[in-house]
């Protein structure tokens, strides 16, 4: 008998694919053991006796991991398979995540291991990213796109920010945090075998460009990355902006928000990471209600609107009286971050050249979040000068005009109409699609 057509949700049809199936999988373990991992970082460093200024050495490290690895990164993912990369990366961090939880359940971990093992598991989530979403066009349709950033999206704060940090939480007040670091091993292995039974999957790029001298290749393959980068308004508009998003919020996210609890409003590590998962809720939600919608007309204005705006739930956690309040403020905040990432990655998917799109990546991670680790490493000090609630208010406003000074300076509601990304079908009022499987 002939196969019947599967009828599935417009938010749902990159799963028809067997390939899609397997990288969703590993995707969202992979984010899982990141959770596990972002929590346990903070607490254990607190467990050995660091206070804000270790903390934020700690989480700075991580950043600097990420910073100085992305370029290579993506590099790598415009010349090399990105599923060995991915599968490389997981294993790498089973690693490092198995090293940390023996000495610390040993009662040997320093502050310096902690450290250096924030700087690796920090160079795996910069190389990481580039792979993916080099890998993504080529094992699905351009149609299937702005669905597989919404699950992304969807699963990335479950995963990353709820389900992850609530078992850590949990973990570590129940015993300690060297047990929550055999969970994020675990999770990592898991993964790596999500990706081993992928098929291969091809590069995009003519061969012809990969040959020759090495070094030569490299360099110029950045130095095209960041000629795009510069001649490309909307790319250019948008990185720096979230540069600027980055160094005002993340640093008070990352660091100030335990300290907050601790000291503002009596919480502890399960009342962190019931923070995380409100922000994880709020942007799992509005990023499977973006993955269920055609891609705006106004994609860019909208974007900007949101993101514009996202910084301002910071002044309701300077302001915080209780501990429901920062849950609140973080459920907000997730809805305005992470939402406008579906469009963001379909944006880049869609107008990037195929063989650039490894390193156009690479460039959106490394601007985005070159100024992390100064954000990190500046928060403990800036909230000592200022004070915890100075601190988180000046954060929170800081963004919004400069938000609109970019989206002016780059004429981006001018660039959207000349480059529409609305296909002819998107205005049809399908409540779902219908799709073969494609294994």
């Amino acid at each position: 008998m002939p196969q019947q057509p599967v009828q599935l949700p417009r938010a749902l049809t990159p799963f028809a694919f067997r390939q899609y199936r397997w990288l969703a999988v590993g995707l969202i373990l992979s984010l899982f053991a990141d959770g596990v991992w972002a929590i346990t970082l903070v607490w254990q460093v607190i467990g050995i006796g660091g206070a804000e200024a270790q903390v934020s050495m700690a989480t700075a490290a991580a950043g600097v991991g990420m910073v100085v690895s992305t370029l290579g990164g993506g590099v790598l993912a415009d010349r090399v398979s990105q599923r060995r990369i991915v599968i490389a990366l997981e294993a790498a961090k089973a690693v490092v995540f198995a090293a940390v939880a023996v000495a610390s359940l040993s009662g040997a971990l320093q502050l310096w291991q902690v450290v250096a093992a924030a700087v690796l598991t920090g160079v795996t989530t910069g190389m990481y990213y580039p792979a993916y979403s080099a890998m993504l066009p080529a094992i699905l349709p351009e149609s299937d796109l702005q669905a597989a950033n919404g699950i992304e999206g969807f699963f990335r704060p479950v995963a990353f920010q709820a389900v992850g940090p609530l078992i850590a939480g949990w973990v570590i007040a129940a015993t300690a945090p060297g047990y929550a670091v055999v969970i994020a091993a675990v999770a990592s292995i898991a993964a790596g075998l999500c990706y081993v039974a992928m098929d291969p999957v091809p590069l995009r790029r003519e061969r012809d460009s990969l040959e020759g001298n090495a070094i030569r290749g490299i360099v110029t393959d950045i130095s095209e990355g960041v000629a795009y980068l510069v001649k490309t308004p909307w790319l250019w508009a948008t990185l720096l902006y979230s540069t600027v998003l980055v160094l005002a919020t993340l640093g008070p996210i990352e660091v100030l928000i335990p300290f907050v609890l601790r000291e503002r409003v009596g919480g502890d590590a399960a009342d962190h990471a019931l923070v995380l998962a409100a922000y994880g809720v709020g942007a799992a939600i509005t990023s499977l209600a973006f993955a269920s919608i055609p891609m705006p007309r106004r994609y860019l204005t909208i974007m900007f609107a949101i993101w514009g705006v996202s910084s301002l739930p910071l002044v309701l956690m300077g302001v915080a009286n209780a501990v429901w309040v920062v849950v609140v403020a973080g459920f907000i905040m997730g809805v305005l971050f992470d939402g406008p990432m579906v469009l963001w990655g379909t944006l880049l998917q869609r107008r990037v050249p195929a063989a650039l799109l490894g390193r156009v990546a690479s460039l959106d991670f490394f601007v985005s979040v070159a100024l992390l680790p100064v954000s990190m490493a500046i928060a403990a000090p800036v909230a000592g000068a200022l004070g915890l609630k100075t601190t988180f208010i000046v954060a929170g406003l800081i963004p919004v005009p400069i938000a609109v000074v970019f989206y002016l300076a780059a004429r981006l509601w001018r660039d959207e109409i000349e480059h529409p990304l609305r296909d002819e079908d998107d205005d049809a009022d399908d409540a779902a699609v219908e799709v073969l499987d494609a294994d």
